[in-house]
């Protein structure tokens, strides 16, 4: 199988290509920053807000796996423009993947839900009318958008609903501050760190799980077993901050420097997700609860001097 990710540089792309490779898919990816984490990926140097269509690969591909984005929220919501650039580079995507004919997988998130107090949510709870953060909106607006191109166009989609995913590759702190390995840093070097809502409640999951359930996605769009779907990819189960941050310094062996404040505006309290849909669809199975997927992410950053 040819798999364009867009993205390809980022937590999820460089998993997601080197998972792909190593079953021995053919990957492509495009991104406006080398990746720092691995030369094996093929990567077509590429800023999607400004590319025409010659600039794209010309391929073939079999199915276009769409991740560039910025993707944390409160820095979204002091830099609305970035929201806007995630509509544009969506829609760029989009309409290369309508111009080739191709399959297109959008990796959205959770927060199009909002703060939505129930314990579990399914895809039939989003509710589009209002967005918590620019984040939610430019995600909402994707998806929108996919939708729309199914209508008009016929074009095949899966949506991914990802939500807190969190393992290898995820300590580029320089580019952008992840909760979890922020945490884990900060703990391991006796750092103190601040909890912005001490009653919030995610549904973090652990990156091999998020990786299985894209594969299984690619496999089932491609062959036409499924299509059209929005589907959460999560573990399934949730956690509170101060969970994490207990669980952190349990495996460090180190007693936190908790500080707790307010949560900070856009930012939401509690998801919890429903994945009966990927388990009934993909076959879709996460094996790796915050307890294991936690040492194995502190593992991982010891292994590259990360702690």
């Amino acid at each position: 199988m040819r798999v364009l990710i867009t993205g390809s540089s980022g937590q999820i792309g460089t998993n997601l290509g080197l998972a792909l490779m190593e079953r021995g898919d053919q990957v492509v990816g495009i991104d406006r920053r080398p990746n720092t984490w691995t030369d094996k990926i093929k990567t077509i140097p590429l800023d999607l807000l400004t590319a025409k269509a010659e600039d794209f690969p010309k391929g073939p591909f079999d199915v276009v796996v769409h991740l560039a984005a910025h993707a944390k929220v409160y820095e979204l919501v002091e830099s609305p423009h970035r929201a806007l650039e995630n509509v544009t580079t969506c829609f760029a995507v989009l309409d290369y993947a309508r111009r080739n004919g191709l399959p297109f997988i959008f990796g959205s998130s959770r927060e199009v839900y909002g703060d939505i107090i129930r314990h579990v949510t399914d895809e039939a709870a989003a509710d589009f009318v209002v967005a918590e953060s620019p984040y939610s909106a430019s995600k909402i607006a994707g998806e929108a958008f996919i939708y729309s191109y199914a209508e008009c166009y016929g074009l095949p989609y899966l949506v991914f609903r990802f939500s807190n995913v969190y393992g290898r590759f995820d300590n580029d702190l320089d580019r952008m501050e992840r909760v979890l390995p922020l945490f884990i840093r900060r703990i391991a070097r006796d750092e103190p760190i601040v909890v912005y809502g001490k009653q919030k409640v995610f549904d973090f999951t652990y990156v091999d799980d998020c990786i299985d359930g894209v594969c299984r996605g690619i496999d089932a769009l491609v062959s036409g077993k499924v299509r059209n779907q929005t589907i959460n990819v999560a573990y399934g189960q949730g956690s509170t901050l101060v969970d994490a941050v207990n669980i952190i310094a349990l495996a460090l062996n180190k007693a936190p420097k908790v500080t707790y404040e307010p949560p900070r505006p856009g930012e939401v309290m509690r998801y919890v997700a429903d994945i009966s849909k990927a388990r009934e669809l993909l076959g879709y199975d996460p094996q790796t609860p915050l307890t294991a997927g936690i040492p194995k992410s502190i593992q991982w950053a010891r292994e590259h001097g990360d702690i």
